[in-house]
């Protein structure tokens, strides 16, 4: 039997203590590798360029160049990397902020140990991982348009769309449907294109906007 494949991590801190201390956490979870560390912005942007990790846990406050900034810039240069941020707290504005960079999950410091593995998992898996009662209340700062010129969900297409909104994996939303989980990809690749969003934070926030009775155009 082969081994099992292990989540390649870049830890990003600037502090060193707390730094050591996820990369120790990180190394007893089971399926993750710490890849590597960066103690700022700037050099979390150059070793993910050397080490092209498939996820990087990012400090959300550094100084000269911050956790969202340097989000922006490594997205941008590798779309395919997942990021989750780390903070010390969990104020709306800060998750905000991570999820408009293009975070698919938010980590608060103080959580317990075993958040740290599973929410590298799941994202790294392409789920989501965000505090639950902050959703609802970015609906009216996190402005979402369709695609220009996009064609409506099909019926599958909605019913995958609703299954994202509740935080399913694409195992477990192959299983419902019974269909295959690359087809589900598939269906989301498509779903992301036609709603004119990057990931399934956003597609989740589409949802519970057109559920929001009332709720002004942005």
């Amino acid at each position: 039997m082969g081994m099992k494949h292990a989540t390649r991590v870049l830890v990003v801190d600037d502090h060193f203590v707390v730094r050591k201390g996820v990369c120790a956490l990180l190394a007893k979870a089971a399926g993750i590798v710490v890849a590597g560390e960066a103690g700022d912005g700037r050099q979390a942007i150059a070793e993910a360029r050397r080490l092209r990790p498939e996820l990087i846990l990012m400090d959300l406050k550094m100084p000269d160049l911050d956790g969202v900034a340097a989000t922006r810039a490594i997205l941008a240069e590798q779309p395919e990397t997942a990021i989750v941020m780390l903070s010390g707290t969990d104020m709306e504005d800060e998750v905000r902020a991570a999820v408009e960079a293009g975070a698919l999950g938010y980590l608060v410091k103080t959580s317990p140990k075993e958040d740290f593995g599973e929410a590298i998992r799941r994202v790294a898996k392409g789920d989501s991982w965000l505090p639950a009662r902050f959703t609802r209340r970015l609906l009216t700062s996190h402005p979402l348009r369709p695609a220009p010129g996009a064609q409506p969900l099909t019926g599958r297409e909605r019913e995958v769309l609703e299954m994202l909104a509740r935080g399913w994996s694409n195992r477990r939303i192959s299983q419902e449907c019974l269909i295959a989980e690359i087809t589900v990809r598939t269906h989301v690749s498509h779903i992301f294109g036609k709603l004119g969003v990057r990931n399934r934070v956003e597609a989740a926030l589409h949802v519970l906007r057109s559920e929001k009775p009332g709720t002004p155009a942005p």
